[in-house]
């Protein structure tokens, strides 16, 4: 690869948006250790971020999309702002959430990000009703759904592709096989072939692809989403990648074995493949370490804002709860 034939503005918009993804998840993890900010678990995609870089360059900001309890750098790639997120992860009142979601279910709908689930694979119903709902407005929008390897062992999967491929819906499916349900071997535990075959057999057109590879997503992303777009038909990606850390942030994952993530580090982090890509396409070693430069110093200002910022008044507690009396006066 030389610079004659690279696309360096390109490689390096995907590498800065790695480099944010992986910086604020950085800070974030920070917030619960260091300084005791977060109450609740956050469960970091270092190691993943080729996927969600790769592949919502192609959305518009209208498209919808869905993630796991694994979310951040969906939401931040979809164009949410970091300072809300981290807001959002200290429970402040300037979070994207009003401070109420925190890191599991972290949501942005201004930007088209219906939210982070803490369920695994309910996301996939909803996003397959997003989608429905798309295409009965016939808006034009699309809907990318992320879920990891564990959720293909669960009732939504089947359930939520099927609904898309019964009414053609224009959504795409995007399973993250990190290898890893929580800590057990997602092989260990899956009958047959696996993702793609599964998503094969209810009808789906379906593609497989390595998922610390940010170029190939973002050119195998570009051909499907023109094409959903095109057609208004559903289609299934089976990214395959690795979580470099443990399934939360306080997880030394020991059920590993013993060298397997020092050597997918060394081996497999899609920034530092990205990074040595820029490189062998000419790129300066300045350029590059300027990308995480200014990750860095986004996020730790993020994160010093969001330390900063207020917790919600108090008579705020019940605004977005629902109440609509007695269900059993209504219902009856």
């Amino acid at each position: 690869m030389t610079a004659a034939n690279y696309d360096t503005a390109r490689g390096l918009a995907l590498l800065t948006m790695m480099e944010r993804i992986r910086a604020f998840e950085e800070q974030a993890e920070l917030a619960a250790t260091r300084d005791q900010l977060v109450l609740g678990a956050i469960h970091l995609s270092i190691g993943q971020e080729a996927i969600p870089a790769g592949i919502m360059p192609h959305l518009k900001k209208t498209d919808l999309i869905l993630s796991t309890h694994r979310g951040h750098g969906h939401t931040l790639a979809k164009g949410a702002d970091p300072t809300a997120m981290m807001e959002e992860l200290l429970g402040r009142d300037g979070g994207c959430c009003g401070g109420k979601g925190g890191s599991m279910h972290i949501a942005d709908f201004g930007v088209g990000m219906l939210g982070a689930n803490g369920v695994v694979g309910a996301n996939i119903h909803i996003g397959a009703g997003a989608a429905h709902g798309a295409k009965m407005l016939g808006d034009g929008r699309i809907v990318v759904d992320f879920f990891g390897d564990g959720a293909i062992n669960r009732g939504p999967f089947l359930e939520g592709l099927n609904w898309a491929g019964v009414f053609d819906l224009p959504i795409l499916f995007v399973c993250e096989d990190n290898q890893y349900s929580a800590s057990t071997k997602t092989s260990d535990m899956m009958s047959g072939e696996g993702a793609a075959a599964r998503a094969r057999s209810i009808g789906i057109k379906t593609h497989e692809i390595d998922g610390n590879d940010v170029e190939a997503v973002y050119d195998l992303a570009a051909e499907i989403t023109a094409r959903i777009r095109e057609t208004g038909k559903p289609e299934f990606l089976h990214a395959k990648t690795y979580r470099l850390h443990g399934h939360t942030y306080f997880d030394p994952a020991a059920y590993r074995p013993e060298g397997e993530a020092a050597e997918r580090w060394a081996n497999d982090d899609p920034i530092q493949r990205q990074r040595d890509a820029l490189a062998n396409a000419g790129v300066g070693d300045a350029q590059i370490k300027e990308a995480k430069q200014a990750a860095d110093a986004e996020m730790i200002a993020a994160l010093a804002a969001a330390t900063a910022a207020p917790w919600p008044a108090d008579n705020t507690v019940y605004d977005d709860v629902q109440d609509i009396g007695s269900p059993v006066q209504e219902a009856f």
